[in-house]
């Protein structure tokens, strides 16, 4: 069964930092993009960053570019966020998503998808 577990979450302090992990089982990794995407309370679910399998490519929303950075660890099977200068409207329950071989900026392209976690950004 295809599993993505993420971890790492928490509350900070603007300008602080965190690291996501998104650990994923039951699947071939390395033919996955994996994806964090975001949801604030009452807003539309975002994507955030997703990297690609094989060359670890990675793209990023603007508003995370240069604060944010997505990395792999394939031999653990984990995927991190490493969130720094964090800003309050960076507060949103964090979700890593799995899509067969390349990154979408679509959600259902996303087949896998982990339970989440809280980022809470205070100011």
């Amino acid at each position: 069964e295809a599993q993505l577990v993420e971890s790492g979450g928490g509350s900070v302090q603007a300008g602080g930092s965190l690291r996501l992990s998104c650990e994923a089982s039951g699947f071939t990794f390395d033919d996955y993009a994996i994806a964090w995407w975001r949801q604030a309370p009452g807003k539309e679910r975002e994507g955030v960053s997703c990297i690609h399998p094989g060359d670890g490519s990675a793209l990023y929303r603007e508003s995370v570019k240069g604060r944010f950075t997505i990395s792999s660890d394939t031999a653990k099977n984990t995927v991190y966020l490493q969130m720094s200068n964090l800003k309050p409207e960076d507060t949103a329950d964090y979700f890593c998503a799995a899509a067969p071989y390349q990154c979408s900026e679509s959600p259902p392209a996303f087949r896998f998808w982990g339970q989440g976690i809280r980022v809470a950004v205070s100011s």
